[in-house]
């Protein structure tokens, strides 16, 4: 299983949202940990630049893997339309 951090933006993120939905999102990164290049339906690999997006409902969760450390890094998690910005 990998490692997850968090950058302080997606703390934040985390804090000002919902606590089911924020719950949610944690369960969610948790089942990418278990195994990042398993076939998940909601996960895709980014165009343009490196790292992956998962949508959970009207939020999108961009992260990126890092396998020398083991470790997952959440760099943003935003709505929809401010999540590729």
């Amino acid at each position: 299983m990998y490692k997850i951090t968090y950058t302080t933006q997606s703390v934040k993120a985390l804090l000002k949202m919902p606590r089911n939905t924020a719950n949610l999102i944690r369960e969610k990164i948790k089942q990418v940990a278990v195994d990042p290049f398993a076939q998940i339906p909601n996960a895709k690999k980014l165009q343009g630049r490196d790292g992956y997006r998962l949508r959970v409902g009207d939020w999108r969760i961009i992260y990126e893997i890092n396998k020398k450390e083991i470790v997952i890094v959440v760099l943003k998690i935003a709505p929809r339309g401010e999540a590729y910005q």
